[in-house]
């Protein structure tokens, strides 16, 4: 069972919750190491539940099975990731692995600095996945605090925590994984890794994700 893992490898919490735009509900904003853009990776394995682009392309992550909070209790979750400027890299039911980078800070929506916008959600999905709260902004549906749903690695660097006390993990030995947003970044890193091949042969000229003609042959190399 999976430990839901805090989604940057910089804490540096510049609002927290219930306070300044954050009032009633848990939400806190992330804006890692500094005003730059840093990645976000996924706390665990889970499946895209919904997108929503008119605003600041907020997406909702729902783990694919119950995972362990730090308290012990075993159930689902759900977190909402908000402000990235681009995720066309995402779509509706699209899975992703726990520690693979899907996500990253930006300024998309009524923000003024590169950051990171989390609310965790105890649970699966529901309804839209957000409500209006008492006070006039949209939050994340069964929200529960960051430090009750987050573990946090050991190697994470904490530059603020706001004063919350997450539970600490020791470091397991499963990399990050990159996304092809920036494909050449590991290109040393994947060049020392062992790599299987898997070949694909056409049947007819179809579209198989990429165009093939008949007889043509896919080659995918996989890093093992």
């Amino acid at each position: 069972m999976e430990k839901p893992l805090f989604p940057s490898e910089y804490m540096r919490i510049t609002q927290g919750y219930m306070e300044g735009t954050h009032l009633d509900s848990y939400a806190i904003d992330n804006a890692g190491k500094d005003s730059g853009i840093s990645d976000i990776y996924a706390p665990f394995t889970g499946i895209v539940k919904k997108i929503y682009a008119n605003d600041a392309n907020e997406v909702w992550l729902e783990s694919i099975e119950p995972v362990e909070y730090p308290d012990g209790t075993k159930d689902y979750m759900t977190v909402l990731f908000a402000h990235d400027n681009d995720v066309s890299n995402l779509f509706v039911g699209k899975r992703i692995r726990q520690k693979e980078v899907f996500y990253q800070e930006g300024k998309k929506g009524n923000v003024t600095g590169n950051h990171c916008h989390i609310e965790c959600g105890k649970g699966k999905f529901e309804g839209t996945g957000w409500h209006k709260n008492n006070a006039g902004y949209w939050s994340i549906n069964n929200g529960k605090k960051p430090e009750e749903c987050f573990w946090i690695e050991d190697n994470i660097k904490v530059m603020n925590n706001n004063g919350y006390a997450f539970k600490k993990i020791s470091t397991n030995n499963v990399e990050k994984t990159e996304i092809n947003k920036n494909p050449t970044n590991n290109v040393e890193k994947n060049n020392s890794l062992k790599k299987a091949k898997t070949t694909f042969v056409a049947t007819k000229t179809d579209l198989y994700g990429v165009y093939l003609k008949e007889n043509d042959i896919l080659t995918i190399e996989e890093l093992t």
